[in-house]
């Protein structure tokens, strides 16, 4: 018998629902990315229009992850106490609250409201980071990979819907961009109905959840689990540098935010669209090559970003910059499940997000003071350093495999 939270069901009839509840799954990642890459679209406009200094443009950005990194806590607290679906909800309340705060906000032009607003919404974003661990524990051992990057490849809903949802939405009420929000709480209301028709599986048949598991201390200083939380953090990070400050530098280039729009389309695009089949080469080819062809990718970002500043640029750059996101990002993933123990879970995944979070807070702070300072090309420069620090752990954690074999 398989636990699940509506009891126990039967092996045949879990293996004969997962095929749905992955697919549900994937729907859900592509409302959480909906929501990501309209509030990445408007929040550092907004921010560039009520903040008292261009410098403070971003903080609404950064608002977002440093809610989601003071939330990770609380979601591994509620991810223990009340299961997947359960937490899972909460976020999608959360979500809608929080949006619902941030129209208001927009409305009576208060910037540290939206501020505000953008910190409660990262708790929705801690949850939302936690779909793709899910997603392994909806497919078979076997398949968890394929999983992994099935339900990442929902993101394309996100890519489409986001940027366009967003632009049409933005002058939907008198004051602009308030419309966009009120549409993100309907949204999230959405994502809250797929939810319910999703059966987590609890454990599997040969664990025990209450068994305590090994301190975090130990787990982290594992060399994949090192090599696993430095890849997906910095990998965050480097995107969510490059991707924050594009609306900006495209105004300071004179580009209209319908062609800001189209850029941040065609990157999530390249996140998502490689989920498809991300799970296939890291079957084939292992998984720390496919980590080091997102490295590849991101370098090649940042030769064309530093090429010109022409619409192809930032199409291309960024295009390129979510490609190699996705090889990181699902690589780093699939890297961490070996790292840790089911009943570990819940500890193990709460510090990879907080990682993730705490470097994409430094990166969106970076990116509106950088942009609006000192320029795209320094920005640009400046994202060399993480990229290579990745290259190195993968590289050493590459040696030790070697080493041990």
């Amino acid at each position: 018998l398989f636990s699940s939270e509506h009891g126990a069901v039967r092996w045949q009839d879990y293996t004969g629902s997962m095929n749905r509840n992955l697919w549900l799954l994937a729907l859900c990642q592509g409302l959480f990315l909906t929501n990501n890459v309209a509030f990445i679209a408007i929040n550092g406009l907004v921010g560039l229009r009520l903040a008292p200094y261009g410098w403070m443009a971003t903080l609404p950005v950064m608002g977002y992850v440093v809610g989601g990194a003071l939330s990770t806590p609380l979601v591994a607290g509620t991810q223990r106490l009340y299961g997947r679906r359960t937490s899972f909800q909460i976020g999608l309340a959360i979500a809608a609250l929080s949006s619902a705060f941030a129209a208001w906000a927009v409305v009576h032009q208060a910037f540290w409201a939206v501020v505000a607003a953008t910190v409660i919404a990262g708790y929705y974003s801690a949850n939302g980071q936690l779909y793709r661990f899910a997603a392994a524990e909806l497919a078979l051992a076997a398949f968890r990979e394929k999983a992994v990057s099935l339900v990442l490849a929902g993101g394309l809903i996100g890519a489409v819907i986001g940027p366009n949802l967003a632009a049409r939405s933005r002058t939907l009420l008198e004051v602009p961009f308030a419309g966009a929000y009120v549409v993100l709480c309907g949204v999230a209301l959405l994502g809250m109905v797929l939810m319910a028709g999703i059966q987590f599986p609890a454990a599997g048949p040969c664990t025990n959840p209450n068994a305590p598991g090994r301190p975090l201390a130990l787990i982290v200083r594992q060399p994949v689990f090192l090599v696993a939380c430095l890849s997906a953090a910095l990998g965050y990070g480097v995107m969510n540098l490059l991707m924050a400050a594009t609306p900006l530098a495209m105004q300071q280039c004179g580009l209209s935010f319908d062609d800001a729009a189209i850029v941040l389309e065609w990157h999530v695009i390249g996140m998502f669209a490689p989920g498809f089949f991300t799970g296939n080469l890291i079957k084939r080819f292992g998984t720390l090559p496919v980590m080091g062809a997102g490295v590849v990718l991101n370098l090649a970002c940042i030769a064309i970003a530093l090429s010109g500043l022409d619409l192809h640029h930032f199409t291309v750059a960024l295009f390129l910059l979510g490609v190699g996101w996705n090889f990181l990002f699902t690589g780093s993933t699939t890297l961490s499940l070996d790292a840790y123990r089911p009943e570990e879970k819940d500890r193990a995944q709460a510090a990879i997000n907080f990682f993730v979070f705490a470097v994409m807070a430094v990166s969106s702070f970076a990116s509106g003071a950088l942009v609006t300072t000192q320029g795209w090309a320094l920005l640009n420069w400046g994202s060399l350093v993480p990229v290579a620090l990745t290259a190195l752990g993968l590289g050493w954690l590459g040696m030790r495999s070697r080493g041990a074999r």
